[in-house]
């Protein structure tokens, strides 16, 4: 009875398998897009997926404990520190999503950049977002200390190809009432595109594999002149008679 059980049961874990690989993943969305918010913003978390017929019913995760939250968007309305955290979501016919972090902050400015990791040639967006979207003049943004951009009025700072030299700390400067207030530093780092990396390492092997096969082709080439040395000299010192080896001395 055992042995006919087996097989069906590998067969449900096989097709149990095949209907989860047939799920693709869940995608959460922010809007605004930033994952960097002060107190108070409000905020949208939107779950894309595919749903069975009749049932919308979305299933959310903060932090790793499911919310009570079904609907297909999740709204904050008054963002708090305690908000900050790791938010997941899953449909009816979709796998749980990639989890989204989302930061929430205290005080007057915040540097929201686009994606803190840019492939060399995408650009690079950062804006300095204030607190209850307080007016900001005279805003300069830094990169490693040092001044980067200057507005007379509060407006995002764009780079449109990212170079390796962009990479940097990041913050953000202005003047709000009577007051001159700062941002907290972001680290934006500018990487090569992976996919021009592996064209390039397709054409020129790496050093290690080069390095190799000079040393194997050396020893091969030192090993067959021994080869022919040897068997040179064995011809010299042998006297062949009627098939027979005789061996003679040197003078």
């Amino acid at each position: 009875m055992w042995q006919l059980l087996r097989p069906a049961a590998l067969l449900l874990l096989v097709s149990a398998d095949t209907r989860a690989a047939d799920f693709s993943k869940a995608v959460v969305l922010l809007d605004p897009q930033w994952d960097r918010v002060l107190r108070n913003d409000s905020v949208t978390l939107t779950c894309q997926g595919a749903y069975p017929v009749e049932d919308n019913s979305t299933k959310w995760w903060h932090n790793g404990t499911l919310t009570s939250k079904q609907t297909s968007s999740y709204f904050i309305a008054d963002a708090q520190v305690e908000d900050s955290g790791k938010y997941k979501c899953q449909t009816g016919l979709s796998a749980p999503s990639d989890p989204v972090k989302l930061e929430v902050h205290v005080g007057w400015l915040l540097l929201q950049p686009t994606q803190r990791v840019v492939n060399a040639g995408e650009p690079i967006q950062l804006k300095c977002h204030s607190w209850k979207k307080t007016p900001v003049v005279k805003v300069q943004y830094f990169q490693n200390g040092r001044g980067k951009k200057f507005f007379h009025w509060n407006s995002d700072f764009r780079i449109p190809k990212a170079k390796l030299e962009d990479s940097g700390s990041y913050f953000c400067r202005g003047i709000i009432g009577t007051k001159n207030e700062s941002s907290e530093s972001v680290q934006i780092t500018v990487v090569q595109d992976l996919e021009t990396l592996q064209t390039v390492s397709s054409f020129f092997p790496p050093w290690h594999q080069i390095t190799f096969c000079l040393v194997m082709g050396l020893l091969f080439a030192v090993d067959t002149g021994l080869y022919f040395s040897v068997q040179r000299d064995l011809r010299n010192s042998k006297e062949w008679r009627d098939g027979k080896v005789t061996w003679s001395k040197d003078p």
